[in-house]
């Protein structure tokens, strides 16, 4: 039988759970006043509040280092916004595009603990500019009855 993985995420965890070492733990025990959910996302740790991924954390270290820290997960119209709270806020470089809706503050930013802290706050204030409910987690759409191109 295999054992049960853990998904909740609890520093008082009544049993010894082997895992991998959570990046930049520091910001699960801020997020603990919320319920939250964690689950590996491509060598990183997601954070989920609700039906909402909130950020990823990410501590790799390799050539893409400039990457790891705390990402947030935003949309476009919320990045001035943000940066007047984050001024080392910048979008993820390893995803390619110039900008993208996910947000990092940077672990090699002199600020990072500070502004990740303050990230937690505004997550656990329910600040709607941080969070996105992900395609998989959001309700099916109805499909129309009507066909394209038929009248």
């Amino acid at each position: 039988m295999r054992p049960h993985k853990q998904k909740q995420w609890s520093g008082d965890a009544p049993f010894k759970v082997k895992q991998k070492k959570i990046p930049h733990e520091f910001v699960l025990e801020a997020l603990s006043a919320v319920p939250l959910e964690t689950r590996p996302m491509f060598g990183c740790l997601a954070v989920y509040v609700g039906d909402k991924i909130v950020c990823v954390l990410r501590d790799k270290r390799d050539q893409t280092g400039d990457d790891d820290g705390m990402w947030l997960a935003t949309t476009l119209e919320h990045h001035a916004s943000l940066r007047e709270d984050f001024p080392n806020l910048r979008s993820i470089g390893v995803l390619g595009k110039k900008v993208t809706g996910w947000q990092v503050l940077a672990a090699d930013a002199p600020d990072f603990e500070e502004a990740a802290l303050r990230a937690c706050e505004f997550i656990v204030a329910g600040d709607p500019r941080i969070g996105k409910i992900p395609a998989s987690r959001r309700p099916a759409r109805a499909k129309s009855t009507a066909r394209r191109g038929t009248k």
